[in-house]
């Protein structure tokens, strides 16, 4: 049985909750469209997104496990995503497999859950919404667009991954009464920053002089530009810890720390000076 979405994001069909997650992070960075320009990336990054949104979900993969590509009429996923050509047609390609209820993916916009029943009708509405990186960490105001109905909504600093926003009066209307909109938030990847809870992590280059006898080294961080000094004999990947330039602990009003990695950048042999080129060759330790 044809099994697509495991190859959408190239792991194996017994692949773990954890390898998934890992596989679609590389991914999603790789083909996330404010990193690569290449105009087939985009349609490449809203595959992964949907293929993530099957199997990282527990009852949606014990299903695909069961009937395989043949929930797209026995064509594989990228073929059958490309023929419907657009991310609209590729949520409603989630919602036939999975019902109303079944949500859709991130990697542009979201996608709005199903109507409750009628007797008691359910007025909220649910919905998914991709914001960027930068926006989980800063907070601002994202705009949504919603059964021709158009508003600003708040995204609080330091949301996570899967976290909701209630926005009141934006639901489904009924006999005059008007629910809610829950959006379950998704953060897209960044393609420089890492997130643990409320540290960031971030790689920084420094020149080889740098690493070996010190200096100073300007980074822009997602909250301002800094002067980092670094020691002389800094090792490949060593981390400088910056306080309170992490994400805000809501909980707690307090910001996490921002740690740097070192990533030494080594010079081309071709570019070196000839006499210091003789110099390294003889004084340079064999280990």
């Amino acid at each position: 049985m044809a099994k697509s979405l495991y190859e959408t994001l190239e792991v194996s069909e017994n692949a773990s909750k954890d390898e998934i997650k890992k596989a679609y992070r590389k991914l999603a960075r790789k083909y996330h469209p404010d990193v690569n320009k290449d105009k087939e990336a985009e349609e490449k990054f809203k595959e992964i997104n949907a293929a993530y949104e099957v199997l990282s979900d527990e009852q949606k993969k014990l299903q695909y496990d069961q009937h395989g590509d043949s929930m797209f009429g026995d064509q594989n996923f990228h073929d059958f995503a490309q023929r419907q050509g657009s991310n609209a047609d590729l949520d409603d390609i989630l919602r036939q497999m999975f019902g109303q209820g079944g949500g859709g993916f991130g990697g542009g916009g979201f996608s709005q859950g199903g109507f409750g029943g009628f007797n008691e009708p359910d007025l909220d509405t649910s919905a998914q919404l991709t914001i960027a990186f930068d926006v989980s960490v800063l907070g601002g105001k994202q705009h949504v667009t919603l059964n021709n109905d158009s508003f600003d909504i708040k995204i609080p600093e330091g949301i996570q991954d899967g976290q909701k926003i209630r926005a009141k009066g934006k639901g489904k209307s009924y006999q005059g009464q008007r629910g809610d909109l829950i959006l379950k938030i998704v953060v897209a990847p960044s393609p420089e920053y890492e997130r643990e809870d409320d540290t960031l992590i971030k790689k920084f280059d420094i020149p080889l002089k740098v690493a070996l006898f010190g200096g100073k080294v300007e980074i822009k961080t997602i909250h301002k530009d800094i002067t980092l000094k670094v020691p002389q004999n800094t090792k490949q990947n060593q981390k400088f810890r910056v306080k309170e330039l992490g994400v805000l602990n809501r909980k707690a009003g307090v910001k996490g720390d921002l740690y740097l990695k070192a990533n030494i950048i080594l010079p081309k042999v071709e570019d070196l000076d000839e006499d210091l080129i003789e110099v390294l060759k003889e004084k340079l330790p064999e280990n």
